[in-house]
């Protein structure tokens, strides 16, 4: 399987169904650094980044938000002093998408 990089976020429309328990399971590994949480009774994938300082955290944030809009797929972000958090999950289907694992996986590469 092609690295998830590689791929192109898809347009996702409410019905479109989310993952599976076992398809999350199965692309888990490749994003080991991302958590599984629940939030809401829906899962999403969330990382904690650390920086030391605001100022880089700034500009992580601004980084995310540059491939989010390239990818049109956008994360939750908490930006604080040193600290980023990101959470991808798609809200029109109030689960995980392969894009969240895409989108993850990119985050990585930043």
């Amino acid at each position: 399987m092609k690295d998830l990089t590689e791929f192109k976020c898809v347009a996702c429309r409410g019905d479109t169904p989310p993952l599976t328990f076992f398809e999350i399971v199965a692309l888990l590994p490749k994003v080991p650094e991302w958590q599984l949480i629940e939030i809401d009774g829906g899962p999403r994938l969330e990382r904690v980044f650390l920086f030391k300082n605001f100022a880089d955290a700034l500009t992580f944030t601004n980084r995310v938000a540059v491939i989010a809009e390239t990818e049109d797929h956008h994360p939750h972000i908490a930006t604080e002093w040193g600290r980023v958090t990101v959470q991808w999950w798609t809200y029109a289907i109030d689960g995980l998408h392969k894009n969240d694992f895409i989108m993850a996986a990119k985050t990585d590469l930043l």
